[in-house]
């Protein structure tokens, strides 16, 4: 296995207020990894961190065999698929669903006068249809729907082929439907061997997609548990991580809490 992301002992203050707090931790190309935690555990920051995007206050970040502070991160980031509430906000609402995609060739949003080889426009019409994309491919991005939106922003972050895809929130805000359909996508993309190493932020257990291997659990910036899912997310490591007693379940990989009132 290929290590993609290490924390060694990384704490990130801002105006004074510990964000985050001596955190270890390391990804492996081969892992997909869910970030569990309450608003303001440190979640947002830990991305920041990891799509090379600010960095620490102490310790040492290292992506993709690079060290953050020691190296260009404008290279290391066409090298990392990222997808967050901020991105749909960067793509014109009049651009095409497959320009999209398509304008991920050369990091821009919004085409202009490109020139993409062949070989782009292949991946591109490829990466749609396996996003379930392919019809809407002539459509505007602001005629969409917010699941479709959330498709076409992940089609775009795969489209150049990333060491490392890190989505934050991917399902939050979609209906059931949307958010079953994305995944149940996600899942499938999760178990290829070929996909690349994988980091979700989400805030509920019932949106982890099955195949995820792996679960990071912070509070107040501190890593309340780390490690494999099956034996990781727990009642207990969820009670400590959101300091209240939960009943957890699962079914062929899907997970559900509920608040388990105190004696």
């Amino acid at each position: 296995m290929v290590n993609v992301l290490r924390l060694t002992d990384v704490s990130y203050v801002r105006d004074r207020r510990p964000i985050l707090d001596g955190v270890t931790w390391s990804v492996e190309d081969s892992e997909r990894w869910v970030i569990l935690g309450p608003n303001g555990a440190g979640k947002t920051t830990l991305m920041k961190l990891a799509t090379a995007n600010d960095y620490a206050t102490r310790g040492t970040v290292e992506v993709l065999d690079e060290r953050l502070g020691k190296v260009d991160i404008f290279e290391l980031r066409n090298r990392i698929g990222f997808v967050s509430s901020a991105s749909a906000r960067r793509i014109p609402a009049n651009e095409l669903v497959r320009d999209v995609v398509l304008t991920a060739a050369y990091s821009v949003e919004g085409r202009w006068n490109e020139h993409y080889d062949s070989i782009d426009v292949r991946q591109a019409e490829r990466i749609l249809a396996e996003w379930d994309l392919g019809a809407y491919a002539d459509h505007t991005f602001g005629t969409l729907s917010d699941g479709e939106r959330k498709r076409a922003l992940i089609a775009r972050a795969v489209m150049t082929d990333p060491e490392l895809l890190l989505l934050d929130e991917p399902s939050a805000n979609l209906d059931l439907g949307a958010r079953e359909r994305l995944l149940l996508m996600l899942s499938g993309f999760a178990a290829s061997p070929s996909s690349p190493a994988m980091i979700m932020v989400t805030h509920h257990v019932e949106e982890i997609p099955p195949g995820f291997t792996h679960v990071l659990m912070l509070r107040d910036g501190k890593i309340q548990a780390a490690g494999p899912i099956a034996d990781t997310l727990t009642a207990e490591s969820l009670e400590a991580t959101f300091d209240m007693p939960f009943e957890l379940s699962s079914t062929d990989g899907r997970y559900s809490a509920v608040a388990r009132p105190k004696p």
